[in-house]
């Protein structure tokens, strides 16, 4: 059984269009968008031939907003009410956030921890427990951070990403479930 004269024409022209919309559009390579429709309104998923990758299930893509010395800011959610920015800090083992952020969120202090930072030394901080902290679907609950006298900005630790693999990219950042 072959194709007919007819149809093979149908066909390399659908062929063709769907070439020249790949190379003219980038976007409808993706596997969404990369498509053949027949004759019959049949959809024909061409992502295995346009070079498209399915999604990841569970991939957390994050936008990276800005950086501070090359280092990621991004918005994160506490709450499920609250949205600020905060350094994602692959260093940190826990979460800082800053005594404004705490006073926004209502937090008394309900302990105290010791921890080193960055250049070595001992600081005190005071600590009190979020409900969650959540980053573009990525959600942990009942964590305990660390309150920062000062500062303008909150580090996101890994006591949020522990659980992840991340990968830092350009613009995004990816979260993907061990």
């Amino acid at each position: 059984m072959g194709i007919s004269h007819r149809n093979r024409q149908k066909f390399v022209l659908l062929g063709l269009g769907i070439a020249l919309t790949s190379s003219l559009y980038p976007g409808s390579v993706e596997a969404q968008n990369c498509y053949m429709i027949t004759a019959s309104g049949q959809r024909i998923n061409l992502g295995s031939i346009c070079g498209a990758k399915p999604p990841q299930a569970n991939l957390f893509r994050i936008p990276i907003k800005r950086r501070s010395s090359k280092t990621p800011v991004i918005e994160v959610t506490f709450n499920n009410r609250y949205t600020f920015e905060m350094i994602l800090d692959t260093g940190a083992s826990g979460t800082v956030i800053t005594q404004e952020m705490a006073n926004l969120l209502k937090l008394k202090p309900t302990g105290q921890i010791t921890a080193e930072i960055a250049d070595g030394s001992q600081v005190k901080f005071a600590t009190s427990v979020v409900r969650s902290i959540s980053v573009n679907g990525a959600v942990v609950n009942n964590v305990e951070v660390a309150i920062a006298k000062g500062g303008n900005l909150g580090l996101l630790g890994h006591d949020f990403f522990g659980k992840y693999n991340v990968r830092i990219l350009e613009n995004a950042i990816e979260l993907q479930p061990r």
